[in-house]
């Protein structure tokens, strides 16, 4: 949300400097992420502990002036000479502002226009660059006249990117006085936190400020004329569900005409981040700001008109399915059963709490205006706005749950602006409907709690006059409280739940930064070893410590993104997913059954930025459990990888790219450094992964994981390159529980090995695996290492033939190895080979 300053002090006296200020409010759980500076000086900069930006408005260079006369360029249509007074006395200054084409040549002004106006040697932005591009005013003569000040439009001055026209300030804007003094300002930037959204206004600001400082909170009295005839039999009222609209109120002022707003209100609006529109919009969306209550104008003569000339009946209802909406921004809108619209008898007219339609918005031809203020089911309008992407203010607001007492309030006051910025009557009396009134909760609350939780103590007098400062009504007893929650907020909660809420509100009054610094006096309890923690913890440093990256994906995500691991065309699987009731956007409504799914979804957006991705994710997936509310949760580990094996070097220009056997070597090493043994890999045909280029990992009979390269048909589904996609997915649970408690070390040897080549010549569909193990076998306890080094098909050995090459490392712990002892141990070798293998071997 952003504040101004100025408008903060409408409600409230302030006497702090901006970095105090900015703490105060950061303190009370109001953080303030930044400061903009509309036209005040820099702090110093030793005291500067957040972000300013802005322009300086020197008190001599710029001013309030007054424009007395629009006279015409006598060589340029285009611009205008104005008489004007800047205090000082009358000068003439040229200018060519749009909005000063009406006033030239009618002589004389009988109002006169009160502007921003800046000197000779004024510093300000350039209105005619793109951004903020600093300038000078210098002296100097355009078509024949002398030039050497301006009069200011909004981008010239920093407040906007508006610069079509100059500012014209409202009409007691007092001349001469510096225009910093006039209309600077501060805007704070602050982040409202889901609970504290009764502080989403200029009012609940002020109110936590006045019950920090100490300040009286000044309440502006509203005296509402409603001089107009009764709103009795203008409108009715219809709620069809008091759980999802628990208050409705309408009001009704006549006459009226769309005028641009007071430049002090249009000022504030922008500083606030909102586009003025005209008087009676912007007078909604001014109450809004100031007192929290999002408004709605309809055009009660369309409304009229749709009713066929009788009064219409406004009714708040489910939409049908599939029913249509224009919004006002112009999108037609396809609605759900849950989305609740307020509708009239010929249709809806608008999303409830989100944004209005725009057959029935206000335009400048609008006269009458039916204003509306309501309460909505915060979980409902959470719903909406997810299903249709559409977030707004308002929606902002209830989404996050408004008070109903702020209707009534919200909807006088927005009439009493209109009436006052735009003419016209209001309307006797409201139509209010509060079907569902809302009961503030009371807490009672003992000062034991107080000192068991917060640890300070307080007597029930000094906790009750904490809270009543941000409007608690408290019943002191001996030693305790009774609080009432304020009428202005919905986040105070029952029993216990309310006892921890009104703690926390005490905390916040009675300042974080004044409790007692206290050591623990009971003794710590004993810390416990969690192994699987530590062994995940262990994987996950040993994979970064082999060049991988750890990502953390979303848990949420949706079928659709899943089925793109299936090749495009296919007919997708009925698959059971744990859903959502309540998803935070549509594409996360469900919990994922692959963590794979999500991982290819970082490496997509990545690929594009890095010539290598080597990537791990460890989380869980989640399958629904027939009869069970709780899903099963299974830990994996997921590995994906894709580019360059190592970055492009003399010996490597064309940086290789990664291969199944990259990926299957650091899954080795990963078991091998966690000390599981008798695994092994075995060929599959299993989608998502490439035929041929694919294994399922076993250790025993347990099948642990799969692994392989991402088949190309999935993979035409993901935007990457030409590189190979590569990915594991192993059962971490299942590989946790195999790492051993202990295992055995062995010295480094000490007398010297035996180092021999074996070539062994086989049949091609032989695994690989099979022949190592039939070596390792026929060499007992003297073979201590055989690798494959080489793969060789050629004509030499035959057709339906390969040859693999083996190193292998003979040695002995308690003598040194002769010739003689390797050869025995070679013939062992052979002979296993030939008669379990059938291979011979390539001389």
């Amino acid at each position: 949300m952003k504040l101004p300053l100025s408008w903060l002090k409408d409600y409230v006296d302030i006497d702090l400097n901006l970095e105090q200020l900015a703490r105060l409010l950061t303190m009370a759980g109001l953080e303030v992420e930044e400061v903009t500076l509309v036209g005040l000086p820099m702090p110093p900069e030793e005291h500067l502990q957040f972000k300013y930006s802005g322009l300086t408005w020197e008190k001599e260079k710029f001013v309030v002036a007054q424009i007395n006369e629009v006279m015409p360029h006598p060589n340029a249509d285009r611009l205008v000479l104005c008489s004007l007074d800047d205090g000082n006395g009358e000068l003439v200054v040229l200018t060519g502002a749009p909005n000063l084409y009406p006033y030239k040549g009618v002589g004389r002004l009988e109002q006169p226009l009160k502007v921003a106006y800046a000197r000779e040697g004024a510093r300000l932005y350039d209105g005619h660059q793109t951004g903020q591009v600093v300038t000078t005013l210098k002296r100097t003569k355009i078509r024949g006249v002398e030039s050497f000040s301006m009069v200011c439009s909004e981008k010239e001055l920093g407040i906007s990117e508006e610069h079509d026209g100059v500012i014209i300030l409202d009409p007691d804007a007092p001349t001469g006085m510096p225009l910093v003094d006039y209309m600077g300002d501060a805007v704070f930037e602050i982040s409202i936190l889901p609970n504290m959204i009764r502080d989403a206004c200029v009012l609940g600001t002020a109110r936590e400020v006045a019950a920090i400082t100490g300040q009286p909170l000044k309440m502006p009295e509203h005296t509402i004329p409603m001089s107009g005839e009764s709103i009795l039999g203008k409108v009715s009222l219809d709620i069809t569900d008091a759980q999802l609209n628990p208050r409705f109120v309408l009001g009704l002022v006549r006459g009226v005409k769309p005028l641009p707003s007071p430049y002090r209100v249009q000022r504030r609006l922008r500083l606030a981040g909102m586009r003025p529109i005209n008087s009676i919009v912007d007078a909604t969306n001014y109450v809004m700001f100031e007192l929290g209550e999002p408004l709605h104008a309809f055009d009660y003569d369309t409304l009229v008109r749709r009713a066929g000339g009788k009064s219409p009946t406004i009714i708040t209802r489910a939409a049908a399915e599939g029913e249509k909406l224009t919004t006002l921004d112009g999108v037609e809108r396809t609605l759900s059963s849950y989305t609740v619209v307020v509708a009239d008898t010929a249709g809806s007219l608008s999303l409830a709490g989100v944004m209005g339609g725009m057959e029935s918005e206000v335009t400048d031809e609008t006269r009458n205006v039916l204003l509306e203020g309501a309460a909505w089911n915060f979980i409902n309008t959470r719903r909406t706005v997810s299903s249709q992407k559409l977030q707004s203010e308002a929606a902002y607001r209830f989404s996050r749950g408004v008070h109903p007492a702020l209707a009534e309030q919200g909807v006088l006051v927005g009439l009493q602006r209109m009436a006052d910025w735009s003419g016209g009557e209001i309307a006797q009396g409201l139509v209010d409907a509060y079907p569902q009134p809302y009961e503030d909760p009371s807490i009672t609350l003992s000062m034991d709690a107080v000192k068991r939780v917060l640890g300070i103590d307080l007597e029930p007098a000094q906790a009750a006059a904490l809270l009543e400062k941000i409007g608690f009504a408290c019943q002191v007893q001996e030693d305790s409280l009774v609080a009432k929650s304020p009428s202005n907020r919905v986040d105070i909660g029952t029993g216990v739940v309310g006892e921890a809420d009104v703690l926390e509100e005490i905390a916040r009054l009675y300042g974080y930064d004044n409790f007692p610094v206290m050591a623990l006096k009971d003794e710590m309890p004993p810390a416990h070893e969690d192994r699987s923690i530590q062994l995940e913890e262990k994987v996950r440093d040993l994979l970064a410590g082999f060049g991988l990256q750890e990502i953390m994906t979303y848990r949420f995500t949706s079928p659709e993104k899943e089925t793109r691991l299936l090749p495009a065309g296919s007919p997708p699987e009925p698959v059971e997913y744990v859903t959502l009731q309540n998803p935070i956007t549509p594409d996360r409504s469900v919990m994922r059954r692959s963590q794979l799914a999500a991982m290819l979804e970082i490496m997509e957006k990545n690929a594009r930025l890095q010539t290598r991705l080597a990537m791990f994710e460890v989380g869980q997936e989640f399958h629904p459990v027939t009869g069970s509310l709780l899903p099963d949760e299974r830990l994996m580990l997921t590995i994906g990888l894709t580019g360059t094996g190592r970055e492009q070097q003399w010996d490597n220009p064309a940086g290789k790219a990664m291969d199944f056997f990259d990926l299957k070597g650091i899954i080795e090493a990963l078991l091998d450094r966690m000390h599981i043994k008798d695994t092994r890999f075995e060929p599959a045909d299993r989608m998502p992964y490439h035929p041929g280029k694919c294994a399922l990992m076993y250790c025993g009979e347990q099948e642990i994981g799969i692994l392989g390269e991402l088949h190309p048909l999935i993979k035409q589904n993901y935007d990457f390159g030409q590189a190979p996609v590569l990915a594991a997915e192993l059962k971490l649970a299942e590989i946790l529980t195999l790492v051993p408690g202990w295992f055995d070390t062995v010295p480094v040897p000490a007398l010297p090995p035996v180092l021999e080549d074996l070539a062994v010549i086989v049949d091609e569909d032989m695994p690989a695996v099979r022949v190592l193990e039939t070596i390792l076998q026929g060499g007992g306890k003297l073979l201590k290492e055989a690798r494959l080094f080489d793969v060789f098909r050629g004509e030499q050995i035959g057709a339906g033939k390969k040859s693999l090459a083996y190193s292998l490392t003979y040695q002995a712990t308690d003598r040194t190895l002769t010739d003689k002892d390797a050869a025995q141990v070679r013939q062992r070798i052979i002979r296993r080979l030939e008669q379990e293998l059938g291979a011979r071997i390539r001389s």
